[in-house]
């Protein structure tokens, strides 16, 4: 691996300019509007929708409509997309950009869950070369003045690997930054992430910024990987579940490693919370998703119930406790439920560190029939790739 001594915490993508070289991944059931901002009350960087599939924003369906909103909060505006028809594509990029709708746009092929890959989606489609230049060249020349950038995975598996040819051709069609996340589609999230692969990317891609993605669980982490692959910044998936307060620690350290702000500064920046602030933070994030709900308090709590498992790890709360907010149906009954808890218990240290989400094992990626017998693809694989527009969902928030 490289070494790399940060001169500025600042990354540009395109005219966009960020204060820390932090991008949040994005998430599938995650990164809604109200994590988002969320997350950005407490720090710096990039925040990335969920994964919009492009067909459904071209046909205009109410779910993808909604998933697009941005608060007025929220600048830049940044909307993943995912697809498999260089035309549809196309078109969704070019209806963000006619409508005003975002001020970055990513494309997603990254996402290894079966229901995207079997139609030759996600992580599968860099290995058909051509198909994976159509559409990002047709993006990019969508796009026009607003950056339009990709995320990708090393490969669909050992003896399958993509990045660098995918990511030279991405460069070569005039991407704004290429993002990859250092483990292939058959690793899921298992393992440990691959940074020399970031490393290696990093030496071959020289135009544009390259952000590594993959086991950063704190704002050491992202430092080390920075001074490791030489990367231009880190994308942050499941590191920030239950914590979004890691962008808050995340701009501390990389303002410290620039020499922004002493080190100390940035140590007593790093977030060690107590329960209280914890428990702060969920019904902050309950309130949001209130509003992202257009005031739906009821589906708000259904949607925060997945989040208590994180945010609460590590931390001295019973197995009642963590059953009843699961099932909380209301903020008052969330008030409640806190109110039976020690706001002073300090925080756990390693309890509450470490991986969050699950990691799973390695498995065989799900593909079309003969997709690996050929890196372009045929009438076959065209016609897999086209019923493959109307999947909905998936992420690879590594």
């Amino acid at each position: 691996m490289t070494s790399q001594t940060l001169t500025s915490p600042r990354l540009r993508i395109g005219p966009i300019e960020l204060d820390v070289p932090v991008v949040l991944a994005p998430m599938a059931g995650i990164t809604n509007t109200a994590f988002r901002r969320l997350c950005r009350e407490y720090g710096a960087g990039l925040y990335v929708s969920e994964m919009i599939t492009s067909r459904a924003l071209v046909e205009r369906t109410p779910a993808s409509l909604r998933l697009i909103k941005h608060h007025e909060s929220e600048t830049p505006r940044s909307i993943q997309l995912y697809g498999v028809d260089p035309k549809t594509v196309s078109e969704a990029v070019r209806f963000l950009v006619d409508q005003d709708l975002a001020d970055h746009i990513d494309l997603n092929f990254g996402c290894p869950v079966p229901k995207v890959t079997r139609r030759g989606g996600g992580s599968a489609l860099p290995w058909k070369s051509d198909l994976f230049r159509a559409i990002v060249e047709g993006a990019v020349e969508a796009a026009g003045e607003i950056p339009l950038t990709v995320k990708m995975r090393k490969g669909i598996d050992p003896d399958h690997l993509t990045f660098l040819d995918a990511a030279k051709a991405a460069e070569q069609a005039g991407v704004a930054a290429i993002a990859l996340h250092g483990r292939t589609a058959n690793e899921f999230y298992s393992g440990h992430a691959d940074w020399n692969a970031i490393a290696e990317l990093k030496e071959a891609i020289t135009s544009v910024p390259v952000l590594g993605n993959g086991d950063i669980w704190s704002a050491d982490d992202a430092i080390r990987m920075v001074r490791e692959t030489g990367c231009d910044g880190v994308v942050v998936g499941r590191g920030c579940l239950g914590r979004p307060w890691l962008f808050g620690d995340l701009a501390a350290a990389f303002r410290a490693e620039a020499g922004e702000i002493s080190r100390e500064e940035a140590a007593a920046a790093i977030a060690k919370p107590p329960l209280g602030f914890v428990m702060d933070a969920m019904r902050r994030h309950t309130e949001l998703l209130v509003d992202f709900f257009d005031g739906e308090e009821d589906r708000a709590c259904r949607d925060i119930r997945k989040h208590v498992a994180w945010y609460f790890k590590g931390y001295g709360v019973g197995g009642d406790t963590r059953r009843s907010l699961a099932a909380v149906e209301s903020l008052a009954q969330m008030d409640e439920i806190f109110a039976t808890m020690d706001a002073s218990m300090p925080y756990p240290g390693e309890g509450a560190e470490g991986q969050r989400g699950r990691a799973g094992s390695p498995k065989r990626v799900v593909l079309p029939d003969g997709w690996l017998n050929s890196r372009t693809s045929d009438s076959a694989d065209r016609a897999a790739v086209a019923e493959g527009e109307r999947v909905d969902g998936g992420s690879d928030g590594g």
